[in-house]
């Protein structure tokens, strides 16, 4: 009866959706159909990509994603453009930028995506509403000079001046109100619980911060100037000389045209030639799915966001960056054992986390390896910690100038509770059996003496095994390791200098290491295959509501359907003339600001 009941309650509730759905899958069809005489892309077309959304590292995983809508994907924006370069029906590409700082390793990853682009004879413009002192702005001005014209809106300001950055101390505060933060840490520039203990930068941490800030401040310069065709000191004593309006930028060499966002469109359109149309960039990847076809197969697995064990939500409608390690590590095993694979590309983006679960995507990698099967980690904007970690094994490593990676360390403890508890009347006591270390994480008192030296040699363990790793992954003697290491964190241009990292660029790099690597002949077609693969909505159910096969069976036939490529495709279109109709705007959270 139990089983009857969950099988009834996913029938129902896939059925729900289905009819919930059926609305915009006839609009999206007879859309199609109505327009199956003409292409579906304008023969003379323009690609408007509106960066002020902002970006996550890769796709939102949740199988209902074509359902709800979201921001852009850093991977899918790059191949998209790769793609619509070689598309004969795209003849430009208008830019949006957002106003405040973007990450910088996504804006080194779009600029070479914009390059390419470029290469192609194929003109791109970018227009800034004003570039603002907030975040990485100069990474935004920098994507923005990587285009064939920049303009700005002329009533705007230009305030892109420098790199800044703020932190949080809790020290006092917590001194006063009776809070202590036992911690350790391995060692001085393991900075993360700074923030809980003291007050002010201390030496260490200033001077990594101020290193890994000047690296990426005079990444920006230099690849700004390269695009502008300056020299770096000038285009550099050009940008400290502001903040500027819109026509002193002009006038200072920092931007190309002034005019209203209309203006700019018109230039474009002007540009593309006779007839051209502006077509949305998510109305472009609803019409152009990714093409699967190709002699060669290189996997492309994807891991973003903080490290954890475990498998995840089983929620269908969850989304959220977290690398959960049983699934990411039984995603590249697939890889492994798929016997069209002839390398995997890691995707890696990541400020680390579980030390455990780091070590159990790395034995996957490993296994990879003694399979054959070449792994090459592409990093992201973090690729630091546990995110390093699990990159330190890999047959090579391609990180960007600016993404934050190393922070060759460990640190652990607990907030101590009780003097703060006591001010309010309030008592907190415990109980315990078995060994003395049982309580040792006991919130109302510090660590005894004996606590701290069990819990201390654990951190030394942690850290030695992070150095051992490095040190076999990277051929370094472990000494040099532990010199680099102490838990500083240092940007891709750095890491590559020190050996921690192999080459500079993105995604398109990590491919073409990961083809030398297989020894896929030069020339030969190459198809991606993506791990871990999404879920179809109504596995997620049956997952979420824990159906039988007899409940797959019933939904076979529309799980088929569901599944269609040009289906998908048109569910994607009327989503999207639904959100504009109703004036929506849906943002994916941007990754945190340097």
């Amino acid at each position: 009866m139990k089983q009857f009941a969950l099988t009834f309650v996913a029938a129902f509730a896939a059925m729900m959706l289905f009819f919930l759905a059926l609305p915009f899958v006839l609009i999206g069809l007879v859309a199609a159909s109505a327009g199956s005489s003409t292409p579906s892309v304008p023969s003379v077309a323009v690609i408007e990509l509106d960066l002020r959304q902002g970006l996550t590292d890769q796709p939102d995983p949740s199988p209902f994603s074509v359902f709800g809508g979201g921001g852009l994907a850093l991977i899918e924006v790059v191949q998209t453009l790769d793609r619509a370069a070689e598309d004969n029906r795209v003849k430009g590409l208008f830019v949006r930028l957002p106003e405040g700082g973007m990450t910088p390793a996504v804006a080194d990853e779009l600029r070479q995506a914009f390059r390419r682009f470029r290469a192609s004879a194929k003109p791109i413009i970018i227009h800034s509403q004003g570039l603002m002192p907030s975040g990485a702005v100069i990474s935004t001005y920098m994507l923005g000079a990587s285009g064939s014209e920049f303009w700005m809106q002329e009533n705007a300001s230009f305030q892109a001046t420098g790199l800044a950055r703020e932190e949080l101390f809790f020290g006092r505060a917590f001194q006063r109100y009776g809070v202590r933060a036992d911690f350790e840490q391995r060692y001085e520039y393991k900075n993360a619980p700074n923030s809980f203990i003291q007050s002010d930068f201390t030496e260490a941490h200033r001077e990594a911060t101020v290193s890994w800030m000047t690296s990426v401040y005079e990444t920006a310069i230099a690849s700004a100037a390269q695009d502008r065709r300056q020299e770096p000191a000038v285009l550099r004593a050009a940008i400290e000389g502001g903040p500027y309006g819109a026509a002193e930028a002009r006038a200072a060499g920092l931007i190309d045209r002034t005019g209203q966002v209309t203006d700019a469109e018109a230039e474009i359109l002007r540009r593309a030639g006779n007839n051209a149309q502006m077509i949305r960039y998510s109305d472009y990847v609803a019409r152009e799915r990714r093409r699967d076809s190709g002699r060669h197969t290189i996997a492309i697995v994807g891991g973003e966001g903080a490290i954890m064990t475990g498998r995840g939500s089983s929620d269908p409608f969850a989304s959220g960056s977290t690398i959960y390690s049983d699934t990411l590590a039984q995603a590249i095993r697939d890889a492994t054992r798929d016997s069209a694979v002839r390398a995997i590309v890691f995707r890696v983006s990541s400020p680390g986390g579980s030390d455990v679960a780091s070590e159990q995507i790395l034995a996957a990698v490993r296994e990879a390896k003694a399979a054959g099967k070449p792994v090459v980690v592409s990093m992201g904007a973090y690729a630091a910690s546990g995110g390093y970690w699990v990159s330190s094994e890999a047959s090579a490593i391609v990180a960007q100038p600016t993404t934050l990676t190393g922070s060759i360390g460990v640190f652990g403890g607990k907030f101590v509770l009780g003097d703060a508890l006591s001010r309010f009347g309030l008592d907190m006591r415990s109980v315990s059996v078995g060994g003395d270390y049982a309580d040792a994480f006991d919130t109302s008192r510090p660590f005894d003496q004996a606590e701290r030296a069990a819990f201390s040699a654990w951190m030394d363990q942690v850290y030695e095994t992070f150095v051992t790793r490095v040190s076999a992954g990277r051929n370094l003697p472990a000494a040099r390791v532990r010199e680099i290491a102490r838990g500083r964190v240092w940007t891709g241009a750095q890491a590559r200098e020190l050996g921690l990292v192999d080459e500079l660029g993105g995604l398109y790099e990590a491919i073409a290491r990961a083809r030398v690597l297989a020894e896929i002949p030069e020339g030969d077609s190459v198809r991606y295959r993506y791990f871990p693969r999404q879920r179809s909505p109504f596995e997620a159910f049956g997952a979420l509501f824990g159906g039988s096969s007899e409940t797959a069976e019933t939904l076979i036939a529309l799980n088929a359907f569901f599944s269609d490529p040009t289906v998908r495709a048109a569910l994607s279109e009327a989503r999207t003339a639904r959100l504009r109709s109703q004036g929506a705007v849906v943002l994916a959270d941007e990754p945190l600001n340097p």
